[in-house]
């Protein structure tokens, strides 16, 4: 069972579906501790560039991303907690 917050804000510990605006690519990820990280299972570290990014913002925001690939927009398009 998941439960949205009411206020859709992305915190530590939330999973978060975002897209980026360029490609329409959809990616969940879960911001998790630096010991927990694995993109691999989708888990991101809080001190990752797109973890950054993400903190404080709600769903609906556009963030931009300074990935070591370049710069990256990113739609939010939910915020959970499992």
């Amino acid at each position: 069972m998941t439960k949205t917050d009411a206020n859709g804000k992305v915190v530590f510990g939330a999973t978060v579906e975002i897209e980026d605006t360029d490609s329409g690519k959809v990616v969940t990820y879960q911001i998790v501790g630096e010991d927990e990280a694995s993109i691999k299972e989708g888990r991101i570290s809080i001190g990752s560039p797109i973890a950054r990014a993400l903190i404080g913002k709600e769903e609906g925001d556009v963030v931009t991303v300074n990935a070591p690939g370049g710069v990256i927009e990113y739609e939010i398009l939910s915020v959970q907690y499992i």
